[in-house]
């Protein structure tokens, strides 16, 4: 299967990489908004931009952040002898694991903050609880921001997201090494189901599941770390509810390590 015309699901195995996921798809969220130049994309931006901060706020990210990295850094070290390792490349890795890391112990204080500081920001995210809340006639400071110059904008948005950037890269480069630590097999899901156990001496993180876009299916995954189930799921004529394939589905599996 074409990487192209495939779609892939993914699983995470643990509570740590469920919420690294959800901050990655924030920041892409938050990336795309502050980049368009409309009123409507910094709205956007600043929504998501109080979802990452709600995140935050109930993990203790960094500590997260830092025993991955310190992990992975650990899992590396004790393949380095390993025949047929590219000793190089390694090297390389472990650096960039490093650098992060550094990064990382020289952020003190609690992550975000300082957004609250602001004002504006506080009155954002006291009336974004209500629907429709952040109207003009609610808050006409936040309608005065919307309507300035679009470098006031980004250089504000840029400010409000600077302490998270960090915790964004390192966040990206734990996922990526996860997502390539393992290859893909072929599977077939019989009927629309598979099951499989995996090794339970294995530190598994992540399962991912791709299959053809042409197929009139998607992947309902559940399960953990031990054992996972995998059921292909067709949609009604009238979208009401969902029921399992009768067919056997073809589709790559990966079970992600490190």
């Amino acid at each position: 299967m074409s990487v192209n015309n495939t779609i892939t699901y993914e699983f995470p195995l643990n509570e740590r990489i469920r919420v690294f996921i959800r901050l990655e798809q924030l920041f892409q969220q938050f990336l795309h908004f502050s980049n368009g130049d409309t009123v409507a994309d910094k709205r956007a931006a600043i929504i998501v931009l109080l979802d990452i901060m709600s995140i935050f706020r109930r993990n203790d990210l960094k500590s997260e952040v830092m025993k991955e990295l310190d992990r992975q850094t650990a899992v590396l070290n004790k393949i380095a002898d390993s025949a047929g390792v590219d000793k190089e490349r390694l090297q390389e890795i472990l650096g960039q694991l490093g650098q992060i890391s550094k990064k990382l112990h020289a952020v003190t204080g609690k992550i975000g903050l300082h957004i609250m500081e602001s004002d504006l920001f506080q009155s954002i995210a006291q009336r974004s609880s209500i629907p429709g809340g952040t109207c003009s006639f609610d808050l006409p400071e936040y309608h005065y921001w919307l309507e300035q110059d679009e470098s006031k904008r980004v250089k504000d948005l840029q400010h409000w997201s600077s302490p998270f950037m960090d915790i964004h890269t390192a966040i990206d480069f734990i996922l990526n090494f996860i997502r390539n630590s393992r290859s893909a097999s072929q599977e077939v899901a019989t009927a629309g189901f598979f099951q499989i156990s995996l090794d339970k001496s294995q530190p598994f993180q992540l399962i991912k599941v791709s299959v053809d876009k042409s197929l009139p299916c998607f992947a309902e995954i559940s399960g953990g770390k031990h054992r996972f189930t995998i059921r292909f799921m067709e949609s009604s004529a009238d979208d009401k509810h969902s029921s399992q394939s009768t067919d056997d589905i073809n589709f790559t599996l990966t079970c992600c390590l490190f």
